[in-house]
């Protein structure tokens, strides 16, 4: 799996390293053939690997409500997330894998091409960076908060309601960073807490969702104590805040 990610990564690199057209979708959201390169890469990495589980990606076809219904286990990925940190090359772009079951996450990796960071995990078992001597390292949320507070916000969307989550705190550093990266920053420790009160899609989140559960913290709806789930009808992931559990039940 992981090696499937690293060779959809040269391919996008391969792109991300000339002068690339970009394209636009219906909902006017950036395309360019790195996308469609990474996608016909994983899915045929996937399709040799487990030939009888579904796949589910941003830039496959799109399938019916009730079909997926009937899945047990299922390949949910993002084979370029973070298109406009892509387009400004600023490096912050990822390949998003994770392997569902049910409406939940159970395993997810997460390759950052540019930056050579890749984090991988099982739900609720354990999660892990490769670090630059190749070697695997566990990593976890921060289960206490000690000042300033350590807040993930992204480059591209920012909000009235992301300014009133901060202003509960005395003492914060923001620590912009685009694409799935933002969760992967929470799953290690680097950051507290990341607030997504904007629009996301399922496969921008599935597999840091698997990488940060494994690291003992969540993605949790926010106004409520229950976390993300998937498969839905509707695509479209409601706003949630990413950190320890325990921590995010303690913010206003």
């Amino acid at each position: 799996m992981l090696n499937i990610a690293r060779i959809a990564g040269d391919a996008i690199l391969k792109v991300y390293r000339t002068d690339f057209d970009v394209y636009f979708k219906e909902d006017m959201s950036p395309l360019t053939k790195a996308d469609k390169w990474a996608h016909d890469i994983i899915q045929n990495g996937l399709d040799n690997l487990t030939p009888s589980i579904p796949i589910l990606s941003e830039e496959g076809v799109n399938i019916a409500y009730e079909e997926r219904l009937a899945w047990e286990r299922y390949w949910l990925v993002d084979p370029l997330d973070g298109t406009k940190e892509f387009v400004n090359k600023n490096d912050e772009f990822t390949i998003n894998i994770a392997l569902m079951e049910n409406t939940l996450p159970i395993f997810g990796i997460v390759y950052a091409p540019a930056l050579d960071q890749m984090y991988w995990g099982r739900s609720n078992v354990a999660s892990y960076k490769i670090v630059n001597n190749g070697s695997s390292k566990q990593i976890l949320v921060k289960s206490q908060t000690i000042n300033p507070i350590q807040i993930a916000v992204s480059r591209s969307h920012q909000s009235d309601k992301i300014n009133k989550f901060i202003s509960q705190f005395d003492e914060y550093n923001l620590i912009h960073m685009g694409s799935s990266l933002k969760i992967c920053y929470v799953s290690d420790g680097s950051v507290h807490f990341y607030p997504r009160l904007g629009p996301t899609m399922e496969w921008d989140t599935a597999a840091s969702h698997a990488i940060i559960k494994g690291a003992g913290g969540e993605l949790i709806k926010h106004g409520t104590n229950k976390p993300i789930c998937y498969n839905k009808e509707n695509l479209r992931n409601p706003e949630f805040i990413a950190g320890n559990f325990d921590l995010i039940r303690s913010l206003r």
